[in-house]
């Protein structure tokens, strides 16, 4: 009704059974490619033994690992140079937690969106040599950074760079280049976040400084499980495939999460209301806040509360990264009227792309109205803002669009002057007089790629049952291929057989709320997000439907009421 397809995979068979769900779970992983009983009980059992490689398969990784254990065995000062967003954060959490605890004098900086921009940069460089470090290492960064790492290397520090963004032609001239990206490296990690890689990083170099006899009585070693918190938060928050060995970190992570040792993650939860950590908890609770920070200023007291042991510091830096994220949706709010009313025209006008740019917005928040907006349109989207003769913006895709491509393409052309990014998210900078020539290059790349042809917006549906099987002991079936994430979904239902007994409008006003009765006479309570205003939402809401057969498409989940918990069904589209 919402005019998306409802698609399903070549090996579902719409003959089933509705009422068949014993071997459902088997069915949506055999469509999604996981057949066999190894690999099924491999992928519902993640672990990490089972999916940890020899960190060394990634390039250079044996460079990195001695040039970093040889400055921590002469005393060295370190610094970590991050990024300001989530993974960015975490990725420099890690490192600085890590090399804390064994008593090396450790530094750390993070850029400022609005000030420095992504990556490295040499005033940044500049002060850190002055600062008396001998070895400077980058993480979730690092990899475009040729000229920084020069310089730095000019001021007499070492340099390791550890990356997961897609690398230019030329690498930095580093000590050591860890990037799974890297077209020399073979491991088959490209899939890791930033986070991920600087893990591998602090595997292999705890190896080491175990074999040259490193840790004593006075040093004793340390469980990097426990910072598996801080790589579930970054590799979820990056949106990175929940495939192999990332499945095994978030899973492994979340149940580290749930143990709530961290005290700057605790405080957080508890003050977003946080019971049991989950993917989605992860993404649109925590994560939000902690990028707060970078996104409006500086992202310091995001890192800050990661890393303090003190708990009134704890709560005043949760406190103030709660209201930062409130100041963060304001502003996004604002914006997001104007850009919406660029974006429909642009629409109106068959493009297959779109850019949208502002004076004078807000640039931390370009990412997510970009975000937005390719979900509405179902187009690769470049949101920015434009000021004193510059453009600054972000990017997100779809999957049929690769857009970090497009951006390095651009960027090589001369189109623009900064750029980088992943298939699915890119940032890039320009200057104002090349605004039109960049549209057009976004537009014909994005053509080229799709062939022509404008792609139609599909819902996959992994199964469909009888409503009446929709209760609580299929959303436990169904939790069993947790966690998910990037190439590992929430299974999408269609649930047949449902009457409309009444809906309502909840919340804002945006939401409604309602209750189906079921083929074996039970009920469903159901919800529907931002439906209201839509057909979906006009017809559901009209008296006149009521004790009208429908079936309806989303997700089963959970629900806990008053310490009772039931199945509720999550819908986002219907059909007669």
């Amino acid at each position: 009704m919402l005019g998306k397809a409802w698609a399903v995979s070549d090996d579902y068979s719409l003959e089933s059974d509705l009422n068949d769900t014993k071997n459902l779970v088997k069915n949506i992983l055999a469509s999604r490619g996981i057949v066999g009983d190894d690999a099924v009980d491999i992928f519902l059992h993640p672990s990490i033994k089972e999916y940890m490689p020899d960190p060394y398969v990634l390039k250079d990784m044996d460079k990195a690992t001695q040039v970093i254990a040889d400055s921590i065995c002469n005393g060295e000062k370190i610094a970590i140079y991050g990024d300001y967003d989530v993974d960015g954060i975490t990725s420099t959490a890690v490192f600085v937690k890590y090399l804390r605890s064994i008593g090396v004098d450790v530094s750390w900086h993070l850029p400022t969106r609005e000030g420095e921009g992504y990556g490295l940069n040499i005033a940044a460089v500049e002060q850190i040599a002055k600062s008396g470090v001998s070895l400077m290492i980058t993480v979730d960064c690092g990899i475009s950074g040729n000229a920084e790492v020069d310089k730095a290397k000019e001021l007499g520090l070492k340099v390791v760079v550890t990356d997961h963004h897609s690398p230019d032609a030329v690498l930095p001239n580093a000590d050591a280049v860890v990037n799974p990206k890297r077209v020399d490296d073979t491991s088959g990690l490209s899939f890791l976040a930033g986070v991920g890689v600087a893990f591998l990083t602090l595997v292999s170099l705890n190896r080491e400084l175990k074999n040259r006899h490193f840790f004593d009585e006075n040093k004793p070693q340390i469980n990097l499980l426990n910072y598996m918190d801080f790589v579930a938060l970054g590799t979820i928050c990056d949106t990175m495939p929940l495939i192999g060995l990332n499945r095994a970190f978030v899973a492994t992570g979340l149940k580290v999460m749930g143990l709530r040792q961290n005290l700057g993650l605790r405080t957080l939860m508890d003050l977003a209301g946080i019971k049991t950590p989950s993917v989605y908890a992860a993404g649109f609770a925590i994560g939000p806040r902690l990028n707060a920070a970078g996104r409006l200023d500086s992202a310091s007291p995001a890192l800050e509360l990661l890393l303090t042991d003190n708990p009134l510091i704890a709560n005043d830096l949760a406190n103030q990264l709660h209201h930062m994220n409130q100041e963060r949706i304001d502003i996004q709010n604002s914006i997001m009227i104007d850009a919406a009313e660029i974006a429909d025209k642009c629409c109106k006008d068959g493009k297959c792309s779109l850019f949208v740019c502002g004076d004078n917005w807000h640039g931390g928040v370009m990412g997510i109205i970009a975000g937005r907006l390719k979900d509405k349109y179902n187009l690769p989207t470049c949101v920015a803002t434009r000021g004193d003769g510059i453009i600054n913006g972000s990017g997100r895709s779809i999957p049929e669009i690769d857009l970090g491509k497009i951006i390095h393409e651009a960027l090589s052309l001369g189109i623009l002057s900064e750029g980088g990014g992943h298939a699915a998210a890119a940032g890039f900078t320009l200057n104002a007089d090349r605004e039109k020539d960049f549209c057009e290059f976004l537009e014909k790349s994005v053509n080229e790629q799709l062939g022509g042809i404008k792609p139609n917006p599909e819902i996959f549906v992994d199964a469909q049952i009888d409503a009446g099987s929709a209760d609580m002991k299929l959303v436990e079936k169904l939790s069993d291929l947790a966690p998910f994430g990037q190439c590992n979904p929430e299974p999408t239902l269609v649930l047949r057989g449902a009457v409309l007994k009444f809906a309502t409008v909840m919340g804002n006003g945006a939401h409604l709320r309602g209750v189906v009765r079921c083929s074996n006479g039970n009920q469903l309570s159901f919800v529907g997000f931002n439906l209201v205003g839509t057909p979906v939402g006009d017809f559901l809401l009209d008296d006149a439907n009521t004790n009208t057969t429908i079936m309806m498409l989303g997700k089963l989940k959970e629900n806990e009421y008053n310490g009772r918990v039931s199945a509720q069904f999550t819908l986002e589209d219907i059909a007669l």
